[in-house]
């Protein structure tokens, strides 16, 4: 009977050990973000209305119809006159690119990043055991990534990993990739840098699918820091709760929605396709039926479902009117139940307005994405931190609070995260925060784009044959 008592005793024991073991072991493969470091260009890169005009008054390929085109894209696009550009385009010279000038762009982001991410922090850049870069329009050789191991002098077995042609949704990805790391290594350091060439994708020809995408992006870019050291959790930002990754590569019409390629006279840009709506809304409906049992708690889910029964049975489906709503149907789920903040990504306002109107949000919860597209622009993968960055400077970051991240990126992909603010977030202590200097004078009065006041008499021009551009506006 005691030897009974005894093995009983350490098999209870060992069972016991063995669930704290296991509990422990997954205190380690936690993904925090320690710090992250957006990148402001120099203002002599800033991007007024009248440089605007310029730039596009270069291009002797456009006719009439492409100006009114583009009138009425950039007027609706809500980017504002402080968004920045590569040098060359201030130089004359976005027509014959170079590989240099894109390297030179790339090397004025990440020096000034990661320099001042580090020093922050009180690290060398020995100390970093992974490097994962993602910057979709550029491949070299040496790569990026290779570059940056060289500028800093990183350790020789540092874990490499360097991403192309992922689109704007490569930093989700990026930090997919570190999570999945850190459930194999502990104690590790991995810093994410993510950013878009633009110097050698300016589209110079008249096809209206792709002179579009020269409307909305921007430089920018951003050096993030993540940790798995338990020792680290209490300095932490953030801590990664969970992500979900969906990819409608197999779709032809979702495949072809966003495509680099050349037009009918052989010059090369991004193409929008028509169909970019409804894969943006296929992935992201798609993506929210993964995520949403993750996030939101059981009584709103159950909420839910009865609701839906309910439409069944009276035989009464939703129905949207609006071009938005025909867009991005809505959820018809509370997701304020389960996220605090939604970190939207900035492809333009008519992305923001879906999302907006999908998930019934308020103009609170999409002042940081507006207020990001009108300050810097759509910065590809990088939008996401400024508009985090955004909500940091406004101190609207409390311990505890859930910050739910949406991308979008060619192929078609739609991935999302969700992070959890590990300690209250004030403005003051991240000094790098790119907000930091104009903060108080966002959200202004008004977003409206000066570029209808100065050029608003094209709309009424109507004769191809003898419309110039007036002497004022050149």
């Amino acid at each position: 009977m005691d030897l009974l008592c005894i093995l009983s005793s350490l098999l209870i024991s060992y069972l016991i050990f063995k669930i704290w073991k296991r509990i422990d072991s997954k205190r380690d493969q936690n993904c925090y973000i320690l710090d992250y470091q957006c990148h402001k260009p120099s203002d002599d890169r800033m991007v007024s209305t009248q440089f605007s005009g310029e730039i596009i008054l270069r291009n002797k390929h456009m006719r009439l119809d492409e100006y009114k085109f583009l009138l009425k894209a950039i007027v609706s696009s809500g980017i504002g006159e402080q968004t920045y550009a590569p040098r060359l385009f201030f130089e004359g010279r976005e027509e014959s690119p170079t590989l240099q000038d894109a390297l030179s762009e790339m090397e004025e982001f990440y020096i000034d990043t990661i320099k001042k991410l580090l020093e922050r922090n009180q690290l060398s850049p020995k100390d970093i055991d992974v490097l994962v870069v993602n910057v979709a329009m550029l491949n070299s050789t040496p790569s990026l990534s290779a570059r940056i191991i060289n500028h800093y002098k990183m350790r020789e077995d540092i874990k490499v990993f360097n991403l192309t042609a992922m689109g704007c949704s490569a930093s989700v990805i990026s930090i997919d990739i570190v999570k999945n790391i850190f459930k194999t290594y502990k104690n590790k350091l991995a810093l994410v840098v993510t950013s878009e060439s633009l110097s050698q994708n300016w589209y110079n020809g008249n096809n209206r699918s792709m002179i579009l995408a020269n409307c909305l992006f921007r430089s920018g870019g951003c050096a993030v820091l993540l940790t798995n050291k338990r020792c680290l959790s209490g300095r932490a930002m953030f801590k990664l709760k969970c992500l979900v990754r969906t990819h409608h590569g197999a779709r032809e019409d979702s495949y072809n929605a966003c495509v680099q390629k050349e037009d009918e006279l052989g010059r090369v840009g991004i193409h929008l396709d028509k169909t970019l709506p409804k894969a943006a809304t296929r992935a992201f409906v798609d993506n929210l039926k993964v995520i949403t049992p993750k996030i939101l708690p059981v009584t709103e889910l159950f909420r839910f479902m009865l609701s839906l029964l309910l439409k069944k049975l009276r035989g009464s489906p939703s129905k949207g009117s609006t071009a938005v709503a025909q867009a991005a149907p809505k959820a018809g789920i509370n997701f304020k139940t389960g996220i605090d903040h939604f970190c939207i990504h900035t492809g333009g306002k008519a992305v923001i307005d879906a999302i907006g109107y999908s998930l019934d949000l308020s103009e609170y919860d999409l002042e940081p994405a507006r207020m990001t597209l009108h300050r810097f622009g759509n910065t590809s993968a990088s939008s996401l931190w400024y508009v985090l960055g955004y909500m940091e400077a406004k101190k609207r970051l409390r311990r505890g609070d859930r910050v739910f991240m949406i991308s979008f990126g060619a192929g078609f992909k739609c991935n999302s995260c969700v992070w959890e603010v590990v300690r209250d977030l004030n403005v003051g202590e991240s000094l790098g925060n790119v907000w930091n200097h104009c903060i108080d004078q966002y959200p202004p009065q008004s977003i409206v784009n000066p570029f209808l006041e100065k050029y608003g008499w094209i709309r009424e021009e109507d004769d191809h044959d003898t419309f110039k551009i007036r002497e004022e506006a050149m």
